[in-house]
């Protein structure tokens, strides 16, 4: 088992190096558009890969974005492109035309992301059923515009600290129920959580979203736990399910949080630490296409009522133990997120101990027998 380990990261080792990041424009309506791509160390060429879009925040801009809300390290687990728009200047600040405040913007914004995803697709090999977006902010309404608008191209949308503006609102056509991802702060005095003027409360954002998916309009509530009691903030996750084609709603309520990205390397007043935001939302995300909620091995199944196992700590830094009587000598394997198998071996005695200190940050599958367990990895 541990040759097995030391030989992945070593070739991982080796394949880092092939990470790219490309800096590049295109043309859309007689406008030079900018963009950054990042395509990770195991992308080949070979076969089709998920796309994600990650949008800025209002007078933010892309550069910026790629590390606030970094998912660089979770593309290099996962295996997906990664590309980080850049918006244009209304009034001589960076912005997202979303209604609201940016109502006097006549730039085509849905036009340009439609043209960008087209572009990478003609120079990439994408999955078209595993084209996903998120956006901090103006980004995050640029994630819900997507979902109004272009719910052909996008298999599932996620918001962090952004919303929907009455415009959007009123005028919101998804053709085909599309997953929906809210994460924000109770306490966020830019993109107030109760709503104003020129944006919609987060309780209504999710009524929408509830209603138009035709989920369960009562949410099963999870209180996640206070790992760092000093942020002066506590998260509540909140899923809304049995939508139809098995989408779901979800909503991570950052009680007491600020304008911010939790679990961001670039902290500030009011930045929760008890999640990461970029692997809660890609986590949510790759669970679903075009076609609805997914179904692969890269999924975790819930554990069957007899199960007795025992997976210490997850999330996990270094070491991940897992005891289980009841599953002795059971060959197990772990995949990525992706559903890429990364190694295998055998729990002995029910016994299995992983090094993941070497690994990057992400979500792993621990495939044992006939179930399957989720694994956050953070550094």
């Amino acid at each position: 088992m541990k040759a097995t380990l030391l030989l992945f990261l070593s070739l991982m080792s080796f394949a880092l190096s092939a990470q790219q990041t490309l800096y590049d424009t295109i043309v859309h309506d007689g406008r030079k558009r900018a963009f950054i791509l990042y395509i990770p160390a195991n992308y080949s060429g070979q076969e089709e890969v998920p796309l994600l879009f990650n949008f800025h925040g209002y007078s933010s801009n892309a550069h910026d974005q790629m590390y606030y809300g970094d998912f660089r390290s979770l593309a290099d687990t996962a295996g997906f492109l990664l590309v980080h728009p850049q918006g244009t200047k209304l009034n001589g600040v960076t912005h997202w035309n979303v209604g609201g405040w940016t109502i006097g913007s006549t730039v085509d914004d849905v036009g340009f992301t439609e043209a960008l995803l087209d572009t990478l697709s003609a120079r990439y090999r994408i999955d078209s059923m595993r084209v996903y977006s998120t956006g901090m902010s103006n980004g995050g309404y640029m994630s819900l515009l997507l979902a109004c608008q272009l719910s052909n191209r996008f298999a599932a949308v996620a918001s962090v600290t952004g919303s929907m503006t009455p415009e959007m609102y009123k005028q919101c056509d998804p053709q085909r129920p599309i997953a929906v991802m809210q994460i924000h702060g109770t306490a966020d005095g830019i993109v107030p959580y109760t709503g104003t003027g020129w944006s919609i409360s987060i309780k209504k954002v999710l009524e929408y979203w509830v209603k138009s998916n035709h989920c369960y309009e009562e949410a099963v509530k999870e209180e996640i736990s206070d790992k760092n009691p000093d942020d002066g903030s506590t998260v509540e996750h909140l899923t809304y399910s049995g939508g139809s084609e098995g989408v779901s709603v979800e909503h991570f309520k950052v009680l007491g949080g600020g304008h911010t990205w939790p679990g961001t390397a670039y902290g500030s007043t009011g930045t929760n630490y008890d999640i990461d935001a970029s692997l809660e939302v890609w986590h949510f995300l790759s669970r679903y296409t075009l076609s609805g909620r997914r179904t692969s091995v890269g999924m975790a199944s819930a554990p069957a009522e007899n199960d007795d196992a025992r997976i210490y700590p997850n999330p996990v830094v270094s070491t991940l133990h897992f005891r289980a009587a009841n599953l002795s000598n059971e060959n197990f394997r772990i995949f990525s997120s992706y559903g890429a198998a990364l190694f295998s071996g055998r729990a002995k005695d029910g016994e299995i101990d992983l090094d993941f200190s070497s690994l990057p940050a992400g979500i792993y599958i621990l495939q044992l027998g006939n179930r399957s367990y989720r694994i956050v990895h953070s550094k």
